[in-house]
């Protein structure tokens, strides 16, 4: 989708940089750089993409290590 927004001379410029020294589009810098933007800004997204990701990899506890675990918490301060 095409817009058209206003951005400050220096952030067009410093912009027009990175596009230069990473190869990209200007619309590839600016499109990153909005996803970024809304990502930091949508905590439950970061929150679900964790969780997926943390689901692909976890294997089942193994008791041992989880018996271990409860007892060094036990004796840590909180």
């Amino acid at each position: 989708m095409k817009i058209a927004v206003s951005v400050p001379d220096e952030v067009f410029e410093e912009a027009e940089q990175l596009a230069r020294r990473t190869k990209r589009s200007r619309s590839e810098v600016y499109s990153r750089a909005l996803a970024e933007y809304v990502a930091r800004h949508a905590p439950d997204r970061v929150t679900e993409a964790m969780d997926r990701a943390l689901a692909e990899i976890s294997e089942p506890a193994d008791p041992l290590v989880r018996a271990a675990s409860r007892r060094i918490l036990k004796r840590s301060d909180w």
